[in-house]
């Protein structure tokens, strides 16, 4: 049960409660699906399939730019998914990352034969691309653009692995930094933000980057069991012969230092996005690029020198991601989310990891962009008594279940009304 998870935690107990019960939609605005076309409102339904991040703040956009912000998503998570599919044979599968912007103006176009779990946007690209065709020539004109050039800096790393630390910047720029560059230019476009959002590509770069670098770092487990290999060679040959070794129980402290080296690397986008973050005006807008890198750095700390990447999945208490949801509203706030997390990791840092230097300069720089003193931070952590957390347990648990039951009655009830 989720709300156990943040037994420890009493502000995420209380953030549970609040969007539990509808505190969700202060973020997350319900979206009217009724006055949308039929192939629209099926573009919606395979964002909700297939993003298991994006999709609530992409619906939370204001006008026009929230169905052009849907459209991207869904031609990009196609392009990804041509990409992720082992079983397509590269002499197949380079020519389509090569053209697939041009399958947007391909009224038929469709790919039938992918075994990926988001196959169904290659299955009904014709939907997609209607859609696509729908919206207005500025923003087709960005879509169009960043697919090409994702796709084709996929096709060059097929038949490579990420080797130097550069390489592993242009792999991130080519299939995240362009999102963020494309997404500012789509901002701009739509005149809810300065056109500078949409000029500064080294800014929208970084953001892309940063969220990019953080699941590669925490999907190490996963990416290796499956034959993928996304940590670069120049990292992690300094202290193992092969990337998977690292999981190896024997070489843990070998591949804790490869990880803090990669966090490290990571955090250095960290000031770029604090500085695009700060050039946002609309509050939609910020809410978008806002939570999905809050949630980034918080996943970074929790990685941060962590053995259970190397054993199992990381992920952030569902408790502590409606709570960043929920408070990543203002630049102030953001600030202080960064500048706390900041500090867990800097608590973590070892006298004797190899990327030690490094790892406390950037965290010094974080903290001087991020203007708040650590001796002002409110911590994250609480110590509380074995007696409050059984009590807590019971009454949380009791709780829970008569909210879900609740809920659940109320969205039956508004489910009949809306039929």
């Amino acid at each position: 049960m989720d709300i156990l998870k943040s037994l420890g935690h009493p502000e995420e107990i209380l953030n549970l409660f609040k969007f539990k019960m509808g505190g969700c939609r202060a973020v997350m605005p319900k979206l009217d699906y009724e006055s949308m076309s039929e192939s629209l409102r099926t573009c919606y339904l395979y964002l909700n399939q297939t993003s298991r991040s994006f999709a609530a703040v992409i619906q939370a956009l204001d006008g026009e730019l929230r169905h052009a912000v849907c459209i991207f998503y869904l031609v990009l998570r196609a392009l990804d998914t041509v990409e992720d599919d082992m079983t397509i044979p590269l002499d197949k599968k380079v020519p389509m990352l090569n053209d697939f912007h041009t399958y947007l103006y391909q009224d038929e176009w469709c790919f039938t034969e992918s075994q990926e779990k988001d196959r169904q946007v290659l299955e009904d690209f014709p939907t997609i691309s209607l859609e696509f065709r729908n919206l207005a020539q500025e923003y087709r004109d960005v879509i169009s653009d960043i697919c090409h050039r994702m796709g084709v800096g996929m096709a060059e790393f097929l038949e490579k692995k990420v080797g130097s630390m550069k390489e592993w910047d242009l792999y991130c720029h080519y299939v995240a930094g362009l999102v963020g560059v494309g997404l500012s230019q789509l901002f701009s476009a739509s005149q809810l933000e300065d056109p500078e959002v949409g000029r500064d590509t080294e800014l929208a770069n970084s953001m892309g980057l940063f969220l990019q670098k953080t699941n590669i770092i925490r999907d190490y487990l996963e990416d290796t069991q499956e034959g993928r290999a996304f940590w670069p060679r120049e990292a992690w040959s300094q202290f193992a012969g092969r990337l998977e070794d690292l999981a190896h129980p024997e070489k843990l402290d070998s591949a804790l230092s490869c990880l803090n080296l990669l966090v490290t690397d990571a955090l250095r986008h960290v000031p770029d996005v604090i500085a695009y973050l700060s050039r946002l005006r609309n509050q939609s807008v910020f809410n978008f690029c806002a939570i999905p890198q809050v949630m980034a750095i918080a996943t970074l700390s929790s990685c941060y020198n962590n053995p259970m990447v190397f054993q199992g999945v990381v992920k952030i208490r569902k408790g502590q991601a409606v709570t960043l949801m929920m408070e990543a509203t203002n630049m102030s706030a953001v600030q202080t989310i960064i500048a706390q997390y900041s500090q867990e990791i800097l608590q973590k840092v070892s006298l004797t990891d190899p990327s030690r230097d490094k790892t406390l300069h950037i965290l010094a720089v974080i903290r001087e962009k991020s203007a708040v003193s650590p001796s002002t931070l409110p911590s994250r952590t609480h110590h509380l008594s074995p007696m409050y957390l059984s009590a807590a347990m019971l009454l949380a648990a009791l709780s829970w279940q008569y909210l879900s039951t609740t809920a659940a009655q109320a969205q039956g009830t508004g489910d009949m009304h809306g039929q």
